[in-house]
């Protein structure tokens, strides 16, 4: 049964008050997906409308520049046939938010956890001034959609061309189609576009694909090892924290963005003690959540790291993208909670990370 293709976000109603670390429970907000939902993006191929997601349109004729001083990586050379991560820092060099940024005509289109969207565009609009840029809320106006599996038969008739490599996306008259890092080995797209194209072709793909939760993109994200900066760890991470050096969102030679110094002396003075895994724990529990705090067994009376991000898993229990302290992952057990909570079990990350001196 077809159901209406919900918008990447719904038109916030103002700024979201400060959340405490780990004071949102996350994953109450999406369903847990069911059995067949993972077997259709494991085994077939799924599509899934992208309801976590917000679309900030950047456009003028200072966009690109403007931005270029703000984010992490590179817009200024911003081309139509590529898409990149991004990250937005306080002057501290903290993640404010995570992005992907690409261009679709004139405009700069960034792509961030909804539910900091609202803060992180009133931020970065006050600091346009002069310059000839506008930020807008988009999210009404367009429609976010994953595809995971093997979608490309069924792609290829909605686009002309399909993206042939990571971060490459192609344009067409039903928006824009990027494809993504792949995860447990199976191909992944973003396809973003105006919702009433998007609406009226989601027919077309449902002979072909299984419709699936939203969650089930939180997990293949996981998997991925593509962190995703939303509310309850803003503030928490500089970019190598959660890997972002490693997944090329920032860009050492570009000019000056808010907390650049604090990035560039972390990658350049070896202080990098701290990094992003992927592990996954067992059970119901209700303190699995972003913002929650991990716990070394040799250690226990205070903190080696925190979830990044969390979601339902194949098979049961949860899998995490966890920030941690690198020497926690020499010996002992890292526990959720506390220092007799949950055992986490570590995962290999789908790409490497460089050698901390």
């Amino acid at each position: 049964m077809n159901t209406p293709l919900a918008t990447a976000s719904g038109t916030p109603s103002g700024t979201p008050s400060s959340t405490a670390p780990g004071s949102a429970a996350a994953l109450a907000v999406l369903p847990r997906p069911s059995a067949d939902e993972f077997d259709a993006v494991l085994h077939h191929g799924a599509y899934m409308p992208l309801t976590q997601f917000g679309v900030i349109d950047a456009t003028g004729d200072d966009a690109a520049s403007f931005l270029h001083g703000q984010l992490t990586n590179d817009t200024q050379h911003l081309d139509g046939a590529s898409a990149r991560l991004a990250g937005y820092c306080s002057a501290k060099g903290r993640l404010l938010a995570s992005f992907l940024t690409w261009r679709s005509g004139d405009t700069i289109r960034l792509l961030l956890s909804k539910d900091v969207q609202p803060a992180v565009q009133k931020r970065l609009s006050m600091f346009i001034l002069r310059a000839k840029a506008k930020l807008v809320d988009a999210s009404g106006e367009l429609a976010a959609v994953g595809l995971a599996g093997d979608v490309r038969k069924a792609l290829s008739g909605v686009f002309d061309a399909l993206p042939d490599g990571v971060h490459v996306q192609v344009d067409g008259a039903a928006g824009s189609l990027i494809r993504v890092p792949d995860a447990l080995e199976r191909l992944r797209y973003l396809w973003i576009g105006p919702k009433v194209q998007v609406e009226a072709l989601l027919p077309s793909l449902d002979d072909k694909l299984k419709r699936v939760s939203p969650a089930v993109w939180d997990w293949l994200d996981i998997r991925a090892g593509e962190p995703r900066i939303t509310q309850p760890v803003v503030e928490q991470f500089v970019p190598q924290m959660v890997n972002f050096d490693v997944l090329g969102a920032v860009n050492f030679r570009k000019g000056c963005y808010p907390g650049q110094e604090v990035v560039a002396r972390s990658q350049y003075r070896g202080t990098i003690k701290r990094r992003t895994s992927l592990a996954s724990v067992d059970g119901e529990l209700d303190d699995i959540r972003p913002g929650a705090e991990l716990f070394h067994s040799d250690d226990p009376g205070q903190p080696c790291g925190m979830i990044v991000n969390a979601a339902w898993a194949q098979g049961g229990g949860v899998d995490l993208l966890v920030e941690i302290k690198l020497a926690a992952l020499e010996s002992g057990s890292v526990r959720l909670g506390a220092a007799d909570g949950p055992a986490l079990r570590f995962l290999a990350l789908p790409y490497g990370l460089p050698t901390e001196v």
